[in-house]
Formats: C-alpha cells, structure tokens, sequence
C-alpha cells in the first residue's frame, strides 16, 4: 500500500484573520453587558468600543445611572425618533431620551388598566434628567362594563351625552413629587388620533383631576413654566389652580391660553398676579370681558414684575380695553401686551394714545383684529410721536387707515434702528 502525504494551504490565510485575545474579550463584555456592566473597569479606549457596539435596547435599570456617554444616547434617540432637535432639551441627548420615553409612557398610561409601576419604577432612572415635561394626551379609563350599554345606544343618544361618564387621568403628583429638577410642564388632557372613536367625555378635565393636579405643581418648588392648555378649564378649576400657585417661590410663566376662562377665573389670576413671580402671562382664547379685564387691569397698575400679558381672542370690549390703558398708565414693567381679537374700537385707542405718550416701558402692542377705525388710528399717530421705546405695533386689520398706518410704521422702524444703535448694558463689574 502506498501512503501519500499532501499538505494543503490556504493561500488567503494571514496571521491578521485571528482575532486578538483583547478583542474577544470585548466581544464578550458586549454580548454579557446586562449581567455584568463593567464598563468603568474598563480602559478608555477599550470604553469607547464598548460603547459604539452595545445595542440601543438594554434595559434602562442598567444603562440609566451607568452610561453618561452622549454619543451611546444619540444612537437611542435616532433610532426611536425619527426628529430629533436637541436644541429643545439642553443640548443633551440622555435628557432628550429620558424626558421623551417618560412622556411616552404617561400619554399611553390607561388609569384602572396599565400598571402603575411602569412609571414609579422609571422615577429613579430618570429623575436626574428631567427637567421638562411635554404631555398632551391623556387617556381616560377604559369603561368594559358600559361596551353592551354603548351598543345599544343609538348615534344621537351618544350625543347628547348617555355615554359621558366622568372618567379621571392618571395622577401627576407622584411622578412630579419624585423629579427635582423638572422647571416647565406643559400639559394637555386631550386624546390625540382618536379617528371614529371621538367622543366629548374623552376631552374631560374633572374636578378631581384639577385637584391633583394643583396639589402637585404646588409641591414642586423647581416648577418655573406652568402651561395647562386646550383642557377645557373654567372659573372653578381656575381658581382651585390658583389657590395652589399663591406665592409659588419660582413659577414666572403661566400659559392658560385656549381654555373656557371667563371674568370669575380672570379675578382669581389677577389676584396671582401680585402674589408671585409671574413675568409671562397668557390668557389667550378664553371668555373674559370687561369685568374680568378690570380685574387683570387693577393688578397690573400695582404689579412690578410682569413683562408680557397675552389677552389675544377675548371678550374685553372697550371698557375692558380701557381699563387695561389706564393701568399702563401707572405700570412700568410691562413690554409686551397682546389685545388682538377684542371687539376693541375708538374709545380704546384715545386711552392708549395717553399710553404711547406717557409709558417708555412698552415695546410692543398688538391690536390686530379690532376695529379701531381712522379716527382711532389718528389718536394712536398722535400718541406715538415723540416715543422712542415703541418697536412693535401691529394694527392688520384694525382698520385704522393706510396713511395712519404708514406714518406709525415709519415712528417704529425709526425706533428700532435707535435700539439696533443702542449700546448693549454692561454687567455691573464685580470686586477686584
């Protein structure tokens, strides 16, 4: 018998085709990262391998308090949403994840249904990077025991309102409580996409859910922009929310815009108006008229801090709008006042015009949508000359004629080159 030896080489083979002993280790610190994390053991250039191959799904519990890396939280971000703009959030990509997967889970927290640990166990996650919350759904309890009721009813019976049963959203205090740094919440009870299913009770904003609502923003002391709008808001609710925002220690903008506010809730924020730190203020598309606007004028003739009233979309009427010229007349801190919309006309403009010739505080006035007329508009020309403050002043179809219109145009764009050309103030110089 023959025997015959044949050596067989693989002519592609290099010794570079072996993976080094440390790459394999590495291999294996990412394949076993949820059982052991050992990533700050770790060198910093082996970190940074680590980092750029582990998979954007590990649990939070081992990745929240563990990985500071931005580059490791942009990947999160990217691949869940497909817009992401930072500038929003910090700058920061971890506070953009955190703030936005906690929103998430609070738009589709189902009260009675979903487990309430979903949001208490993430508390200790991301308590450390939330500082602002944007909610604007909130999904009321779903009602099994009223499906066979609510077959029977016919189209029209749902509309007059058979199926209404108040149904209360899940419970802020909680989660706001547990979040030290959070400075702005912006809420909205609402259901968004709700299609063939849309109903009036699914926009409910109970009683109940404004009382723990004001019981949690009053506890958070790091609170500084409040918005709470298109919920449905009215004296009742504006007034228990007020109770608990007196003499809030850091809360300087309120935004109530597009809710059903009329003069009794008007009354309660013009007593908040003095009893807190409020700079920016925005009752916008509400129902306030004269008497509510008489209330916000008398605090605003007392107020020293406020820098921006927004009443676009009232009721105020000229004796609204009066009374809110008169108070300019003493106020020396506010810049910017919106008046659009207000069924506003001649009598207003002869107050203003004392406004324009006497106040150097305000910049801006907007009067849009009034109907003012010529003989209102020439009031306001004669109130402008000589004011060198005014950079603002929108007057769109208030009627207030085109050579009224192109004369005070003319005193504002005069005015804003002198600011352009105003040297900036210098912070007061410390100790040497």
């Amino acid at each position: 018998s023959y025997c015959i030896h044949r050596i067989i080489e693989d002519p592609e083979w290099t010794l570079a085709a072996v993976p080094q002993l440390t790459e394999l280790c590495l291999q294996h610190i990412v394949h076993n990262f949820t059982k052991n994390p050992v990533l700050d053991r770790l060198l910093p250039e082996h970190q940074r391998k680590v980092l750029d191959r582990l998979p954007t799904g590990l649990p939070l519990t081992v990745t929240a308090n563990l990985i500071s890396d931005e580059d490791y939280w942009k990947r999160c971000c990217t691949e869940r949403w497909q817009v992401c703009d930072i500038s929003n959030y910090g700058d920061s990509w971890k506070r953009m994840f955190f703030e936005r997967h906690l929103e998430n889970i609070v738009k589709c927290f189902v009260p009675n249904t979903t487990d309430p640990n979903q949001v208490l166990e993430l508390i200790p996650l991301c308590k450390d990077y939330v500082w602002k919350l944007e909610v604007d759904q909130f999904l009321p309890p779903v009602k099994v025991d009223q499906k066979e009721e609510m077959d029977d009813l016919s189209d029209s019976g749902s509309d007059f309102g058979f199926s209404e049963v108040p149904g209360h959203h899940y419970d802020l205090g909680a989660l706001i409580s547990a979040l030290p740094h959070l400075e702005e919440l912006h809420l909205t009870y609402g259901v968004k996409d709700c299609g063939m299913n849309f109903e009036w009770n699914l926009f409910k904003f109970t009683y109940k859910d404004c009382c723990n609502l004001a019981v949690a923003v009053k506890m958070c002391h790091s609170l500084k922009v409040f918005k709470l709008t298109r919920s449905n808001v009215d004296d009742d609710k504006t007034r228990l929310l007020v109770r608990n925002l007196l003499d809030h220690p850091s809360l300087v903008e309120l935004n109530l815009s597009h809710n059903l506010i009329g003069d009794k809730g008007a009354r309660a924020v013009g007593k908040l108006i003095n009893r807190s730190k409020l700079g920016i203020l925005d009752l916008c598309n509400n129902q306030i008229h004269h008497a509510g606007a008489q209330a916000l004028a008398q605090a605003l003739a007392k107020n020293c801090i406020l820098t921006s009233l927004n009443l676009r979309l009232n009721c105020l009427e000229d004796e609204g709008g009066e009374a809110m010229g008169h108070a300019l007349l003493t106020n020396t801190t506010l810049r910017s006042i919106h008046l659009g919309s207000n069924r506003l006309s001649e009598p207003t403009a002869v107050v203003f015009s004392q406004v324009l010739a006497q106040n150097t505080t305000l910049t801006c006035i907007n009067f849009s949508c009034n109907h003012i007329g010529q003989d209102g508009g020439k009031q306001l020309l004669e109130g402008l000359t000589g004011n060198t403050t005014m950079t603002e002043f929108d007057l769109r179809l208030a009627e207030v004629g085109q050579e009224s219109e192109y004369l005070i145009n003319q005193t504002l764009w005069a005015n804003q080159h002198a600011a352009r050309l105003r040297p900036l103030p210098q912070p007061p110089a410390g100790p040497l």
